[in-house]
């Protein structure tokens, strides 16, 4: 049986209802307690034995669990993009996602081989797109609780409407009839156009507003923040 509990606990302490990481906290009272709910995780389960949506829950879980864990081990920090004297280290910032850092029964991955090789191969699911968390502000918010098994339709469902409903990832230019939205759709677009003819008819299936978009809408992605999603500590961090 998967026990997301411990991971649930730590999600509902340190993250708000806004999705910001209290990573002070955090690595202050329990910097290691990713690692040990990872390591108790490995020895309760065979992985072949999982159905789909164990399999699918479980890798959301932990390819957030793996960024936390590696923010965690780098804080305090401002953004997932280090510079050097002011200038972007991007070797660095490849690393972050390229490099097996993470290990999980028996083997070591990367955050890019989860998500390309393991999550968008094995279960071409366009809304995974709206739970896994990269730690910037830019990216989907992360939920105060574990996604489960029983539940995830449901929680992905919920988590591609708020961030499609959220006017800092989706907004609409009523006066020049423009599309703005998050470069996520630009990165993942062929995703997302197996389940809708075109990006703006995808969007436009979450919307809680009756917005006039269609296939020919124009689109302007919008600049991606890189900053580091993190819970006000101070006016110094805010």
């Amino acid at each position: 049986m998967l026990n997301f509990a411990p991971w649930d606990a730590l999600l509902r302490q340190y993250v708000d209802t806004q999705g910001r990481v209290d990573y002070y906290n955090w690595k202050k009272e329990q910097p290691q307690a990713i690692h040990h709910w990872i390591k108790n995780l490995e020895k309760q389960l065979h992985l072949p034995n999982l159905n789909t949506d164990e399999k699918l829950a479980l890798w959301i879980n932990l390819y957030n669990a793996f960024t936390i864990s590696a923010i965690l081990e780098r804080y305090p920090i401002q953004s997932i993009q280090p510079k050097i004297l002011g200038i972007l280290n991007w070797l660095a910032f490849l690393w972050f996602f390229l490099f097996p850092a993470h290990s999980f029964a028996g083997k070591r991955y990367s955050l890019n081989q989860i998500e390309h090789n393991i999550l968008r191969r094995e279960f071409r699911e366009p809304r995974i797109h709206f739970a896994l968390v990269c730690a910037s502000i830019g990216c989907p918010l992360l939920r105060n609780n574990a996604y489960e098994p029983a539940q995830i339709n449901q929680q992905l469902e919920e988590e591609a409407s708020r961030f499609i409903n959220n006017p800092d990832k989706v907004r609409y230019n009523l006066e020049t009839g423009t599309l703005y939205c998050s470069k996520i759709f630009k990165w993942y677009s062929q995703d997302f156009l197996q389940i809708a003819p075109s990006i703006p008819e995808y969007i436009r299936t979450y919307l809680k507003t009756d917005i006039p978009i269609n296939s020919s809408t124009p689109i302007v992605y919008l600049p991606y923040d890189w900053n580091l999603n993190q819970k006000p500590r101070n006016k110094f961090l805010a």
